[in-house]
């Protein structure tokens, strides 16, 4: 296991290095026509982002389902936080939207 670890952690060193190399100023595209590396990029983001939000909200609502059942009376509380927690879910994912719509126009 400790050289495996040694292994990754020399492997993001060597990614950290090279780092400066991709950072150096150019065309941005050979061919004269456009850069789709950022809008496929993008598009990928977003859909990962909606994809894990998806993924947290079920999770959201089945713990607070599970919740009320086991207490009926804290029926309040438990909601004010599901609603909570799905609005906190959903705002992430619209920043998301913004810095990609930010990043790509």
């Amino acid at each position: 296991m400790r050289k495996l670890m040694m292994i990754v952690f020399g492997l993001m060193a060597l990614m950290l290095v090279a780092m400066p190399a991709y950072a150096q100023g150019g065309n941005a595209s050979a061919g004269g026509g456009r850069d789709w590396a950022v809008p496929l990029a993008s598009g990928l983001g977003i859909g990962i982002a909606a994809g894990l939000a998806g993924l947290g909200q079920g999770r959201v609502g089945g713990s607070a389902c599970e919740a009320m059942a086991r207490n009926p009376a804290a029926r309040p509380a438990v909601q004010l936080a599901l609603i909570l927690g799905l609005a906190f879910i959903e705002s992430l994912v619209l920043f998301t939207l913004v810095i990609i719509f930010a990043k790509v126009v």
